[in-house]
């Protein structure tokens, strides 16, 4: 009776239990979750059949289908290091990194496949990109955007990228791009940097020569000043004199026309006194005319 019980439950374990298990397992093993920041490709067959951008729980066909998932939020990919040369010949080290994000997941799949075969490509294209605009400009302009006409390299390379990519269907794009560090390649850096020195010594010689021709004219032209000033000054000087002179002239012819022994007197004395002093010896006839004011006469 006992075995009897047992084979009855044995058989209801069987036949119930265990096609419920069956199915729960089926059900569990097909459905999946979808977050909120990712994409959710259903393939079938290897081929993409659809793409699920909503969050939640999903199912998809047993043994049928399989999924992918792919990042929804924006990717961070530090490109490497590259060596390029300038407009101006002058090879420098450029390090980038951009921001890019999925915008189309089948395209992207079709066309790229994985995240690091999408980042391989950026890496491409960014260095083909990067090449020829910093090829454009000379090396002062790069490392001084304020003397580049150009605009902000970083988003004329950003544009560039998008619209191969695009033209290409690779279903993804790029968000931001900036340069991190511009460095000169150790091969030529010392070489670089001494070409720098001599260059900034020969503008420094230019100034000064530039300087000393300043200084040269500006001297030149002070003593110019100078000469003409003095001479106009002693022309006014000469004409002064001669004015007065002919002033003095003036009152002495006269002052003696007023009185002849007054003006003779006058005269006479100005000589006694600016011709004679303690140590003048005249040789004179006592009787001379010159001598009458002097002896009282």
């Amino acid at each position: 009776m006992e075995a009897v019980k047992n084979r009855s439950i044995v058989k209801k374990i069987f036949f119930i239990y265990i096609p419920i298990l069956i199915i729960a397992f089926a059900l569990l093993s097909n459905t999946f979750i979808v977050k909120p920041n990712e994409y959710a490709v259903i393939k079938q067959f290897g081929k993409i059949v659809k793409v699920i951008e909503e969050d939640g729980l999903k199912i998809k066909v047993p043994l049928v289908q399989s999924v992918s998932k792919l990042p929804k939020h924006v990717l961070f990919y530090d490109v490497p290091a590259t060596e390029i040369n300038t407009f101006d010949k002058k090879r420098i080290l450029v390090d980038y990194y951009t921001l890019w994000k999925i915008t189309d997941p089948v395209q992207m799949l079709e066309t790229l496949k994985t995240i690091n075969a999408a980042e391989a490509r950026l890496s491409d294209i960014m260095y083909s990109s990067v090449r020829n605009e910093l090829g454009k400009l000379e090396y002062g302009e790069i490392i001084n955007p304020a003397d580049n006409n150009r605009g902000s390299i970083d988003l004329v390379v950003q544009d560039n990228i998008n619209a191969i990519l695009k033209s290409n269907l690779n279903g993804i794009e790029i968000v931001d791009i900036q340069m991190k560090r511009i460095d000169l390649p150790q091969s030529n850096e010392q070489s670089v940097y001494k070409r720098m020195i001599s260059e900034r010594a020969s503008k420094a010689q230019e100034y000064l020569s530039q300087g000393d021709a300043e200084k040269t004219k500006i001297m030149a032209n002070a003593d110019r000043e100078v000469a003409e000033l003095i001479a106009k000054t002693n022309s006014q000087a000469k004409e002064i004199v001669a004015e007065g002179e002919k002033e003095a002239a003036k009152i002495y012819n006269d002052s003696y026309g007023q009185d002849v022994e007054f003006f003779k007197l006058y005269t006479t004395l100005n000589s006694y006194k600016t011709s004679i002093d303690g140590e003048t010896v005249l040789m004179v006839p006592i009787n001379s005319p010159y001598l009458k004011y002097f002896m009282g006469q």
